[in-house]
């Protein structure tokens, strides 16, 4: 009897043991993520911008929290986002809802409950930089131009609600103000006093300064900003140079004049020198940029990674200024870099991970955000002399430890060209060899972007919805050098689709993945790419082509992105021959998949007109589709939590709908 007993309970346990907990879609409602980790200058506490979902209200909202350097005493701080430490390390800088609206920057004192409001703007600052001495705050913010015209309308009566005022655009440069508004305005460099006070404007004219950030001069009479040499977006990626503007007189002095894009402007702990990121302009869609330094007059200026094909990210100097520390991303990986002033660069970190310096103390300890395959992003510690980064914090743990995530495997194979192209396989939690699996190929955007190694919830909940998941980084994707991104200069889509569908040969060449199966979606690039795959293969059951550009010629005239210009040799209305040559929509004539298409009904990026251009013509050709429009979302269908959920959901109901061989959702 006791065997039995024992072999009974032996069983149970085995049962439970195998047992696999899947991830569920509304466990997303409860994941967090963690940015902007900053390091006190002791280098005792992190001050960390917490992000979090509001169900009710449907919106994500961020909190800062703070700890001892070490993880321990982890605890709210504030409502806000952005901080950054004082010099002296008393108080914190940070944004966060004001009066009379909008994002505001806001101070307080460590140890302290209340926190001061010091600006009442009506844009949004950005690039929050404390003055050496502590005793001033610089910050961007965009300033609308005003009406060039000098007309007055005459005969308003006193009271009269009219309409609001025409927005006037006379540049190629024009930007988003709220969502289906598009207005003329321009980024400048604000300083407030950081016990509060009145936002003077230090720099003037129409183009934008210092969108990638500001740097003091260590004696506090200037601030280092980069800044387009023209406001025509038409050379914004060729001609942008780093200037320093009196912030007394406003007067400006300009400290490179190449050809070609410097930007990310870091002045040196003792004063004496600049780090800055830039290349000399080519016609090229995509080259890597370099650091390069240079002495505060100008002078001097030499590159630190011209030997390294990659581009360098978030410059930090050496406490001592014995060089810069920067982020690299290659080959679906993330680490850390140093560049000496003097010697090669090298290595800080290690390993298959995302991982993003975000700051460094005056005792040399860093922190970052970190993340893998298993592990959404936690705030990370580490050092020069120790680089290997210590997790200090846990904040998915709660909603994750009981969960089975997929595995997810690394691959590479040979595309057209002899093309090496890097990949990763996502397999179901409960995978079984012997069975045979529904693929999703899932397309990045960009082009010019890279898939990683890092956490992905939606790519683990397909798994969990028993597909295989394969999501690659074909030609045309970053972190893999200059060459191999500019490869698809004008031919896109071309042979990136090549390089997709060796992918998908190479997963099924493993044998458990059902053939008849296989579907594929992305958005934006991706979605250009999608509606492509589909009017040149009938081998996917079932797509979803998601916020694309399906015609070439009518994108160039309505994007708000005018950088895509430089995909093409010429202009449309110099030749249309290749913009119709690389159009999807020219090839719908060919398509047999049926095709959902979602778009956001406020997207300028890939305006819906695209999606609607797409839909009708798969409605003449009795294609099946769908058109889904989403409310509340400019570029992409997820920036609202409920959105994102409709958008998984839609994407499984409509491969359901046309899973071959298969009991189907009604249609």
């Amino acid at each position: 009897m006791k065997r039995l007993v024992f072999l009974f309970l032996l069983l149970t346990t085995l049962a439970v043991a195998q047992t696999v907990t899947k991830l569920k879609l509304e466990q997303y409602l409860d994941i967090e993520s963690v940015s902007e980790p900053q390091l006190s200058p002791d280098g005792s506490e992190i001050v960390y911008s917490r992000t979090w979902i509001d169900k009710i209200n449907d919106k994500r909202e961020t909190d800062l929290w703070i700890m001892n350097a070490n993880g321990s005493r982890n605890r709210f701080f504030v409502r806000g986002s952005s901080p950054r430490w004082s010099p002296d390390g008393t108080r914190i800088a940070f944004l966060a809802q004001g009066e009379p609206k909008g994002q505001q920057i806001f101070v307080k004192y460590k140890g302290t409950e209340g926190s001061t409001q010091i600006t009442r703007v009506d844009r949004t600052p950005g690039n929050i930089t404390w003055s050496p001495d502590g005793q001033f705050i610089a910050f961007t913010m965009i300033v609308p131009a005003k009406n060039p015209w000098p007309v007055k309308i005459p005969g308003k009566p006193e009271g009269a609600r009219w309409t609001e005022e025409p927005r006037f655009i006379t540049n190629l440069v024009y930007r988003r103000d709220r969502v289906g508004f598009l207005e003329e305005g321009y980024v400048h460099i604000f300083v407030v006093p950081a016990g509060g006070g009145t936002p003077r404007q230090v720099t003037q004219g129409n183009w934008d300064h210092g969108t990638t950030g500001i740097s003091w001069t260590r004696d506090g009479k200037e601030i280092v900003f980069s800044s387009l040499r023209t406001p025509d977006a038409e050379y914004a990626y060729r001609e942008s140079d780093i200037y320093a503007v009196n912030v007394n007189s406003g007067e400006v002095r300009q400290l490179t004049t190449r050809s070609g894009p410097d930007y990310s402007p870091e002045v040196s702990p003792d004063g004496k020198m600049v780090a800055y990121i830039g290349y000399d302009w080519t016609d090229d869609t995509y080259r890597d940029a370099q650091l390069y330094v240079m002495n505060i007059d100008g002078t001097g200026h030499r590159s630190l990674t011209a030997s390294l094909d990659r581009t360098p990210a978030q410059l930090i100097w050496a406490t001592d200024n014995s060089g810069i520390y920067f982020n690299i991303q290659d080959q679906g990986n993330s680490n850390v870099y140093f560049a000496p002033l003097r010697g090669n660069y090298r290595a800080v970190t290690q390993g298959k991970h995302m991982l993003a310096l975000s700051s460094l103390s005056n005792n040399g300890l860093m922190t970052g955000v970190w993340s893998d395959p298993r592990n959404p992003g936690d705030v990370v510690t580490f050092s020069a002399t120790n680089p290997k980064p210590v997790r200090i914090t846990n904040v998915n743990d709660d909603v994750l430890n009981q969960v089975t995530l997929g595995e997810v495997e690394e691959i590479w194979y040979t595309s057209v060209d002899d093309f090496k192209i890097q990949g990763w396989i996502v397999k179901p939690p409960d995978f079984d060899p012997k069975k045979k699996y529904p693929l999703i190929l899932v397309i990045h955007g960009g082009p010019h972007a890279m898939y990683n190694i890092g956490f992905n919830f939606t790519w683990q909940h397909h798994a969990a919805e028993g597909y295989v998941v394969l999501y690659t980084n074909p030609r045309g994707s970053t972190g893999y050098g200059s060459a191999f991104a500019n490869a698809i200069k004008n031919a896109y889509p071309g042979k990136d689709y090549d390089d997709l569908m060796k992918g998908v040969d190479e997963v099924i060449k493993r044998g458990y993945v059902d053939e008849q199966n296989l579907f594929v979606y992305g958005g934006s690039g991706g979605g250009v790419l999608t509606s492509w795959i589909v009017g040149h293969t009938d081998r996917f059951a079932a797509a979803s082509v998601n916020y694309p550009v399906t015609n070439w010629l009518s994108f160039v005239g309505t994007t708000d992105g005018v950088s895509w210009y430089r995909n093409f040799a010429k202009y449309p209305w110099e030749d249309p021959s290749e913009h119709l040559r690389r159009s999807s929509l020219m090839y719908v004539g060919n398509v047999k998949t049926p095709t959902m298409l979602m778009c956001g009904v406020n997207d300028l990026r890939t305006p819906i007109s695209q999606t609607e251009e797409y839909y009708q013509a798969l409605k003449v050709r009795k294609v099946p589709t769908v058109m889904i429009r989403f409310n509340d979302e400019f570029h992409g269908t997820s920036s609202r939590p409920s959105n994102y959920l409709r958008t998984q959901q839609y994407l499984y109901y409509w491969f359901n709908l046309y899973k071959r061989g298969a009991a189907t959702a009604s249609r």
